[in-house]
């Protein structure tokens, strides 16, 4: 491998681990574009690498928002539950259709989700003891059970969104304070990737040597993001995690043009 390649995937992995660090999504929209427009790889090893990335950095980035008091697994465990089946159904079925209608219906919701997020405020809307709760704990469980599985479906189809999904679904469904979100999010997110990369390594597509590479800029950048996104208040958090949203969604959307 030449050193301009390796300084080259070193960056991407910079990039990624800032983008982990700050908002608890998935680094895909940053890797699998790269690799495949600048590096040469086909899609779906793009996708098996960018999904072993994740795997090293969200553990990473969860680690320093677990020593901030920032994990809160117990009311999302079914969600991490429905992710891990899902993921493994969707990293069966990757290639078997076509994820520009998909990808595009995601970049419009996250375009969406991000205005609502800015415009909402934090003291407003964040409230960990609001969300929806039903009566019965089963009713919760499976509705709960059933939004992380498909979340798993979708990132192991095209190992995008996972991240962001799980944010979303814990802010909004069960409310949990900004930077509990992004580092529960982060956790689930290292068990989702794990259980799509198996899928995709099964398949032989994950390179390994450029995986580590990428990975490596990741947790630099990761360490340092988490350390800031912890440091700064819920408002500041939210506006940050807000104009990513948009803008990644319109990053999305502008790939599916192009193409």
């Amino acid at each position: 491998m030449q050193i301009l390649t390796i300084v080259g995937v070193i960056i991407v992995g910079l990039i990624t681990g800032t983008v982990t660090s700050l908002i608890g999504a998935s680094g895909v929209c940053v890797v699998v574009p790269a690799l495949t427009l600048f590096f040469g790889l086909n899609s779906h090893l793009a996708i098996g690498t960018s999904l072993m990335v994740d795997v090293i950095t969200s553990i990473v980035v969860a680690i320093n928002y677990f020593k901030h008091g920032n994990v809160r697994l117990q009311a999302s465990l079914w969600i991490t539950v429905g992710s891990i089946l899902g993921a493994q159904l969707g990293s069966h079925w990757a290639g078997m259709i076509n994820d520009a209608s998909l990808s595009m219906i995601f970049a419009v919701v996250l375009i969406i989700s991000g205005i609502a997020t800015l415009k909402k405020g934090v003291n407003n809307h964040f409230d960990s003891q609001k969300g929806i709760h039903f009566k019965s704990s089963f009713t919760q469980a499976l509705l709960l059970l059933f939004i992380g599985a498909v979340i798993g479906v979708i990132s192991g189809l095209v190992g995008a969104g996972g991240g962001v999904m799980i944010l979303l679904a814990i802010i909004f469904i069960l409310h949990y304070p900004v930077h509990q979100a992004v580092g529960t999010s982060t956790v689930i997110m290292a068990i989702t990737a794990l259980s799509s990369m198996i899928g995709y390594a099964r398949q032989g597509n994950v390179d390994w040597l450029m995986g580590v590479l990428i990975a490596s800029g990741a947790v630099i950048a990761g360490i340092i993001g988490a350390r800031y996104a912890n440091s700064i208040n819920e408002e500041k958090l939210n506006r940050v995690i807000s104009w990513i949203f948009i803008i990644l969604g319109f990053i999305m959307i502008g790939m599916r043009l192009i193409h």
